[in-house]
């Protein structure tokens, strides 16, 4: 039987089996130091916030300004205007009404 495409999703999610009873039992649990150096140099705690988003960048802080609003506006109008050419206005480009 096959596995459900959910299970296949979430199967990347669940790391592997790294201790086996045959590695941690007796004296020979010394192979999982380097695993243990390795997740004790990680950071801890909540990642830093990679970007601050559009609020952050154009309208707060010192570089806060009215261009990404009329960047909207404008685009806005050349979209609605196109729109109105393609629509109606080529058609009367030679003759009028």
């Amino acid at each position: 039987m096959h596995p459900s495409p959910l299970r296949r999703q979430l199967g990347g999610l669940v790391p592997p089996k790294i201790a086996t009873p045959g590695l941690v039992s007796g004296n020979s649990g010394g192979g999982l130091q380097p695993l243990v150096e390795f997740y004790s140099k990680l950071p801890k705690g909540a990642a830093p916030a990679r970007f601050g988003g559009i609020k952050a960048r154009y309208f707060s802080g010192k570089n806060a300004s009215g261009a990404p609003v009329l960047a909207l506006i404008g685009g806005l109008f050349l979209i609605g205007y196109t729109i109105d050419y393609q629509l109606h206005l080529k058609h009367h480009k030679n003759n009028a009404h």
